[in-house]
C-alpha cells in the first residue's frame, strides 16, 4: 500500500492517506514541522522535526510508529534542526541545524556519529543519492553542496583534504528552497530551486551547471520525472510548471527558456511536491491546506484531501507493505526484549566512548535497494562502514572519484606537456645565446 502523508507549519499532526483508494489513515497527533522537516525512515516509522517558534533556540525531533497517533519517541538536539533526511535503508538520520551544522545519528542507537560545519547560515534541505554514498545540502546562503560519506567518515582523508565536501555549487544569489537527485549514480544530475526564482540542472561528474531556468515567481518545491525527461516546480503563484531536462532551449508560453508548460488547481503557493511510487502520479500540497493527486501525463486531478489545519508544507509519498521487512531479526528480538518498536532518543552530544573499544556499533548501509535488510553487529563503526561503501563499488562517490583522478591526470599530462615545452624553448634559447656569444667572441679575437 501505497500512502500519503502531509504535516503543517502549525499543529495540525500529521495526515495519513491511502494514494489510490483516498481512505484516511491514522491521524498522527502534535507535529507541526518546517518544510522538508518530516520524513519516513525506512518505512520503519515517521519522523519530524519541530520548531514551536521561528526565532527558537531549541527544538526537537519526534518519532511515531505507524500504529499509534500519539508521539512516541522525543529528542531534544543541541540546537534548532529544520531539514531532516534518511538514508534509504533507515540506518542513519541527518539533520541540518539553523547554524549551518549537520549532524548524523545511527538510529538504531541515537549516537551522533558526526556533527560537521556544513554552511555558512542555516541548513535548509537535505537529501541522499540513490545509493546513499552522497549527501547533497541547500542552504539559506545560497550555495548547494555534495558531501561524500567516504570522507566524512575519513577522519584522515577529512584532516588532509582542503575542504570536507565534493563540491560546492553557489550559483543562487538568494536561499535554497529544494534540491533534488536523479538517478545514474556519478551521472546523476541535482536539480535545485531558489528563492533568486531559478532552479538551476547541476552535473555531479563534472561539477558544473548544465542548464539555468528562470521562473515567473518563486519556486519552494521540486519533483522529478522519473525518466527524467522533465521536472515539476511548484511555485508560490499557485502553479505547477513543467522544465525541459534533455531538449535544445524552448520558450513557450511567454514563460521563459526550457519551461514547457504549467497547471494549477491551488488558490495558494505550491509548497511542496512528491511523486508516487507506482503509476504516473504527482502530488502536491500548498498554503490553502488541501493535497491534490495529479495524473501527470493528463494533469487531471485524481483527488483531493483536505489537511486538518493550516498550510501543507511537507508532502510524503510511502510504500508501506514493506516496512516490517526493513528489521533485522536482531533488532526485532531487542525491541521485544524492550517493550518497543521504536529505537532511543537521539543524542545530544557525541559520546566520550573509547574508539578502540569494542561497543561500537557497524552499520551495514546496503543501498537504495527495498531488498536490503539492515543488519548491526558490534565492531568498529568508522573503518567497518567505510570498508561497506567501497565494497559496493558501484557506488557514485566512488563513480565521481574516478571521473575526478581522471580530470586530475589529464591537466597533469597537460602541465607537463606545457612545461617540456617550456624547457625545449629555454633550451634553444640558452643554446643560442651560448652560440651568439662564442660567435661574439671568435670575432672579437679576429678582430684584434
Amino acid at each position: 500500500m501505497e500512502v500519503v502523508l502531509a504535516s503543517s507549519s502549525v499543529d495540525g499532526g500529521i495526515g495519513c492517506w491511502d494514494l489510490h483508494t483516498g481512505a484516511e489513515q491514522l491521524r498522527y497527533k502534535s507535529c507541526l514541522s518546517p518544510s522538508h522537516g518530516l520524513i519516513s525512515v525506512g518505512s520503519r516509522f515517521i519522523a519530524a522535526s519541530q520548531l514551536r517558534e521561528t526565532s527558537a533556540t531549541s527544538g526537537s525531533v519526534l518519532f511515531w510508529s505507524w500504529s499509534k497517533p500519539q508521539v512516541e519517541v522525543k529528542s531534544f538536539p543541541a540546537e534548532p534542526i529544520k531539514p531532516l533526511a534518511s538514508n534509504h535503508p533507515g540506518t542513519f538520520i541527518v539533520g541540518g541545524a539553523s547554524s549551518g551544522d549537520i549532524y548524523l545519528w545511527e538510529v538504531e542507537t541515537g549516537r551522533l556519529l558526526k556533527k560537521w560545519r556544513a554552511h555558512f547560515r542555516a541548513v535548509t534541505c537535505l537529501v541522499f543519492s540513490e545509493d546513499d554514498s552522497l549527501l547533497i545540502s541547500g542552504s539559506e546562503d545560497g550555495t548547494v553542496r555534495v558531501w561524500s560519506l567516504f570522507m566524512i567518515f575519513d577522519d584522515f582523508r577529512g584532516q588532509q583534504a582542503n575542504n570536507l565536501y565534493e563540491y560546492s555549487f553557489s550559483g543562487h544569489t538568494l536561499r535554497v528552497t529544494d534540491v533534488v537527485i536523479g538517478n545514474g549514480g556519478c551521472n546523476a544530475i541535482i536539480v535545485s530551486a531558489s528563492e533568486d526564482r531559478t532552479c538551476k540542472v547541476w552535473s555531479l561528474s563534472r561539477g558544473t551547471l548544465l542548464r539555468n531556468i528562470v521562473f515567473p515567481s518563486v519556486i519552494d518545491s521540486i519533483a522529478l520525472d522519473p525518466a527524467e525527461h522533465v521536472f515539476y516546480a511548484g511555485s508560490r503563484d499557485g502553479k505547477i510548471y513543467i522544465a525541459a531536462l534533455n531538449t535544445e532551449s524552448v520558450a513557450t508560453n511567454n514563460c521563459g527558456m526550457h519551461i514547457i508548460g504549467s497547471f494549477s488547481n491551488h488558490s495558494k503557493a505550491v509548497t511542496c511536491l512528491a511523486y508516487g511510487m507506482s503509476e504516473n502520479l504527482l502530488i502536491s500540497g500548498s498554503e490553502d491546506g488541501m493535497v491534490r493527486v495529479w495524473n501527470a501525463r493528463t494533469r487531471n486531478i485524481v483527488r483531493m484531501f483536505k489537511h486538518a489545519k493550516g498550510p501543507v508544507n511537507n508532502i510524503l509519498v510511502v510504500r508501506r507493505e514493506n516496512s516490517t521487512n526493513h528489521i533485522s531479526s536482531n533488532v526485532q528480538t531487542l525491541s521485544r526484549k524492550q517493550g518497543a518498536n521504536l529505537p532511543p532518543p537521539l543524542e545530544k552530544y557525541a559520546n566520550s566512548i573509547d574508539e578502540d573499544s569494542d561497543m561500537s556499533t557497524m552499520v551495514s548501509l546496503g543501498g537504495g535497494s527495498s531488498s536490503v535488510v539492515p543488519s548491526y553487529i558490534s565492531s568498529h563503526l568508522i573503518s567497518n562502514y567505510i570498508k561497506e561503501l567501497q565494497h559496493q563499488g558501484s557506488s557514485a562517490a566512488s563513480e565521481m572519484e574516478t571521473e575526478k583522478l581522471k580530470h586530475d591526470y589529464q591537466r597533469s599530462m597537460q602541465m607537463t606537456n606545457q612545461w617540456k615545452k617550456m624547457y625545449e624553448n629555454l633550451n634553444k634559447f640558452c643554446v643560442q645565446e651560448l652560440l651568439d656569444g662564442s660567435q661574439a667572441t671568435t670575432l672579437d679575437e679576429n678582430h684584434n
